[in-house]
């Protein structure tokens, strides 16, 4: 059973701190872990001690970043939001913070920082057909999509 204080004590899950987003594409790439699955995965990059690993993910399990599983002796965590949502949740913080809530700056200075490859460009301008289609129609799917991940 996974316990999920967030449901209690947070409405909006707050945005993860760097070594918080690393635990979480650890989650993300393994799954539910245990402490000791995370650690070894964090231990290939930088040194990083088990206690620090298991304050990180109890405080990222008061914060609501994780989800923890107390049925067996061994603690299984597991990310609280899907990859996609973390990042449309730090892309919104960015674009209300950096851009004034312009979507069409954020893409331009982030296409502008760093060149796109050609499948990210042709990726890009279906993305971006798609939602002229669906104006078209009168439905604005991907703004309710983003709408819809929001906490």
């Amino acid at each position: 059973m996974f316990v999920d204080w967030s449901i209690r004590h947070m409405s909006k899950t707050p945005r993860p701190t760097d070594a918080e987003l690393a635990i979480l594409r650890v989650l993300w790439q393994l799954g539910p872990s245990t402490v000791r699955q995370v650690h070894d995965v964090l231990m290939r990059d930088r040194p990083t001690a088990y206690t620090t690993a298991l304050k990180l993910l109890q405080i990222m399990t008061e914060k609501g970043l994780v989800r923890r599983d107390e049925s067996d002796r061994t603690h299984v965590y597991q990310s609280r939001l899907t990859e996609e949502q973390t990042q449309r949740q730090l892309i919104r913080d960015l674009m209300d913070r950096a851009f004034g809530g312009s979507s069409s700056k954020l893409v331009m200075q982030a296409l502008a920082s760093k060149r796109a490859s050609t499948d990210e460009l042709t990726e890009i301008r279906r993305m971006l057909e798609r939602g002229k289609e669906r104006a078209s129609e009168g439905g604005d799917e991907i703004a309710s999509e983003v709408r819809d991940d929001r906490d």
